[in-house]
């Protein structure tokens, strides 16, 4: 019992360490992009798009449309704060609370992959926002 014990905590030892490298790299490939949109360099913020990405829009230009129009927070984005990092079916998926231009809160979910070129965005979900009591 004690084995299993030592393993499982060596393990867990050996896991933390490259999570939160990995946390660390994925909020800032996650941050970096909303800047780029915020800046307006939707070729700057393509390159952190993964190649399924890249292939489904085919280009920066269709890229950037898609995020306007259907990620209006993500395309004019203030106040980012990132939530928790889990894996869900061997994918890494970050959640991101975001607020928009307008001032309103929005939960997304970033799923994330690791490329030769390191870490890149696989698509994005908009959570339902959380129930809030009165």
């Amino acid at each position: 019992m004690r084995r299993i014990f030592a393993f499982f905590t060596g393990l867990w030892l050996l896991v933390t360490p490259a999570m939160a490298q990995d946390a660390d790299a994925i909020e800032g490939v996650i941050g970096s992009q909303l800047q780029a949109f915020n800046d307006r360099d939707v070729a700057a913020a393509w390159q952190y798009a993964s190649p399924n990405i890249k292939r489904l829009f085919g280009n920066p230009g269709n890229f950037g449309m898609m995020v306007q129009q259907g990620y209006p927070m993500v395309w004019d984005n203030a106040d980012v704060r990132f939530l928790e990092l889990r894996e869900v079916s061997g994918r890494l998926w970050q959640k991101i609370m975001i607020r928009d231009a307008a001032g309103g809160l929005h939960v997304l979910d970033y799923q994330m992959v690791e490329t030769s070129e390191g870490w890149q965005i696989n698509g994005v979900q908009l959570l339902p926002p959380p129930d809030v009591g009165a």
